[in-house]
């Protein structure tokens, strides 16, 4: 996690953890609560949706088109976090890019409190993390080599992939919202 301030604070503490548990138990165990995070996090806003949005302002009806031109970027960069290219090199962070991007684009197009929450949230807490990132005295975790152009292709594609994917079937089936078509 970057955003805890002085980083080098907790790494002492992170390490014995990893010690006592292992590398991989210790991974393990931080990715099932995160997930749960996510899952608390997701079940809380759809509850929320249930209940009645509250209506701070009404998003015009260009502002549908703002997101799904945005949201394309948003998914290539965090999967050019992953695919190490010439995007990684020159963005740096490409995964903070791409979630800055995916909370722009939905507060765009969302005008009720718990969007403009939870998404001006998870916008803030990135801007935050990246400063934080530029001020960091540590290295860090070991550098991940860079494919270069070929793994930007490939990044391209496959970010592309997903986001059709997510547009086509998971918005509509698991947010009861359409992003294609009307």
């Amino acid at each position: 996690m970057h955003s805890c301030g002085n980083p080098s604070r907790f790494r002492a503490e992170r390490a014995a953890v990893i010690a006592r548990l292992g590398e991989g138990s210790y991974k393990a165990l931080f990715s099932l609560v995160s997930l749960a995070g996510i899952v608390l996090i997701s079940y809380g806003f759809a509850h929320y949706r249930d209940t009645g949005l509250i209506a701070v302002w009404h998003p015009p009806a260009w502002t549908r088109h703002v997101t799904v031109l945005l949201m394309w970027p948003a998914v290539i960069c965090v999967v050019a976090a992953y695919i190490r290219g010439d995007i990684q090199r020159v963005l740096k962070h490409p995964m903070l890019v791409g979630v800055k991007l995916w909370a722009l684009a939905h507060l765009v197009a969302n005008g009720d409190l718990g969007g403009i929450i939870l998404f001006g949230a998870i916008l803030a807490w990135a801007v935050f993390d990246r400063i934080t990132l530029k001020r960091r005295s540590d290295p860090g975790a070991p550098a991940i080599p860079s494919g270069g152009r070929r793994n930007d292709i490939i990044a391209v594609a496959v970010g592309t992939l997903i986001y059709l994917a997510l547009g086509f079937w998971f918005h509509p089936y698991l947010i009861g919202l359409r992003v294609f078509g009307s």
